[in-house]
């Protein structure tokens, strides 16, 4: 090879390393606000399942006094 082609394969190469990571930096953010949003979700039903129990817990107590008030 010539140094004229050596420099145009490199040049090639160096493009299509950069657009590479560019794909790959583009994708893990995709990928981390994903991950980001999915452990909200998770963390938000978790704390909804928790009220959900406790307010079922309340509404068998007031069940059960009223039963027995009756």
């Amino acid at each position: 090879m010539s140094v004229p082609e050596e420099n145009t394969v490199l040049t090639n190469l160096k493009v299509k390393l950069e657009k590479l990571l560019n794909r790959f930096d583009e994708q893990n953010g995709i990928i981390n606000a994903y991950i980001q949003k999915e452990r909200s979700w998770k963390s938000s039903k978790f704390e909804y399942s928790r009220q959900i129990e406790m307010l079922n817990d309340e509404l068998a107590e007031l069940k059960a006094e009223k039963l027995k008030d009756e």
